[in-house]
């Protein structure tokens, strides 16, 4: 005779309850920070929810410390694993901690594996879902922050846009248009608050660096450091790069074990000066000071723009087109001609000049909580 579970209780969707805000990586924090805020001056009942994709000190409370928001109200220290592994954890959590809490809203941001896992658990449980930085694509499903995209904004009610490309993606995939918000960019809402304390951090002193003779680098996209002759290739292109400019590389715990596995860490350290991970306000501190970024990262794309640093980004394409049409970014992928081009533009005073975009104003995250709390009332 086969042995019956008990059901659980179904949720009841009509039921009030907290906002969830669901934060999983660095580059999570910094989009849910101001909104966080927001939330708390206009008394809305908030939770503050940490995956714990990212949790080590170094890539996760340092940034915390620094954007001023306390320490999360749930934990759930996933950890790190494959992206099932990772996904999977974080949806058998995380729908425990909804069926304990019963949330009026989930807010999820950007595109790691926590966004995707919360964003699924929402739609099960009928609890409305909203989506912060939605619409990007960089049109290359390989990637897995793209699958993640793509499917987050599938599944949830609210998508809340950066930037027109955004609003144009999501109509084009026969997203409703009343289920889509252009607010504008809140990274920049982080990045203009903490600015001033960012550029008194100290970090250029600190590390010996003179103010714009310097190069930032950061990478740590699978495409650069998980193929060895990839890898290689781009650590000889920075050797060039070395010669004409001091490179300075916050280094990834990824990158670091890649580069150690494929023995690379001598040739980076003979061609670079490389840190740990730094906290917030040392890194825009760093990046604020800098002559160019070179960088396979989405928001250092975003940043560099805001800031009117040139940036060139070592990756085939981009889910943040606006950067280039009408900021400081110029895609340069892995390939060596095109690297070294760009940085001799630079170096020359021909870089390549920007503007920021429409909404880049530091107020998204006020536009983002009147969306959101409309959505409830």
């Amino acid at each position: 005779m086969f042995k019956t579970h008990s059901r659980r209780p179904k949720y009841s969707e009509h039921m009030e309850g907290p906002i969830i805000l669901v934060a999983g990586a660095r580059p999570n924090f910094m989009k849910i920070a101001p909104l966080y805020k927001v939330f708390k001056q206009r008394n809305i009942n908030t939770i503050l929810l940490h995956s714990g994709q990212h949790y080590d000190a170094n890539m996760s409370q340092i940034f915390f410390d620094d954007l001023g928001i306390p320490a999360p109200d749930i934990h759930l220290e996933v950890g790190s694993g494959s992206h099932a592994v990772q996904t999977a954890a974080v949806m058998v959590a995380f729908e425990e901690v909804c069926f304990e809490h019963k949330p009026s809203m989930v807010v999820v941001v950007g595109d790691v594996n926590s966004t995707i896992a919360c964003a699924i658990v929402a739609a099960k449980l009928h609890i409305p879902c909203a989506h912060v930085e939605a619409g990007l694509r960089s049109g290359d499903m390989k990637m897995p922050e793209e699958v993640n995209r793509v499917l987050t904004d599938r599944i949830c009610s609210i998508l809340l846009t950066p930037s027109p490309d955004g609003d144009e993606n999501l109509l084009a995939e026969g997203v409703p248009a009343e289920n889509i918000h252009m607010v504008g960019n809140v990274m920049i809402d982080s990045l203009l608050s903490n600015l001033e304390k960012a550029k008194a951090s100290g970090i250029v002193e600190r590390l010996g660096l003179v103010e714009g003779e310097y190069a930032t680098l950061t990478m740590h996209r699978p495409g650069n450091v998980d193929d060895e002759v990839v890898f290689t290739s781009l650590v000889e292109t920075l050797e060039i790069v070395s010669s004409s400019i001091q490179l300075v590389f916050p280094m990834h715990p990824r990158t670091r074990a890649r580069a150690e596995s494929f023995g690379l860490m001598g040739k980076l350290e003979s061609i670079a000066l490389i840190t740990e991970p730094l906290g917030y306000h040392e890194f825009q501190g760093l990046i604020a000071s800098s002559k160019l970024v070179l960088t396979d990262s989405g928001g250092l794309q975003e940043e560099t723009t805001a800031l009117g640093i040139p940036c060139l980004t070592m990756r085939p394409n981009t889910e943040r087109p606006i950067t280039i049409t009408e900021g400081t970014n110029i895609i340069v992928g892995s390939d060596q001609a095109k690297i070294l081009s760009g940085v001799e533009d630079i170096l020359s005073g021909q870089g390549k000049a920007g503007r920021i975009p429409h909404l880049w104003d530091g107020k998204a995250a006020e536009r983002m909580a009147d969306v959101i709390i409309g959505h409830i009332a």
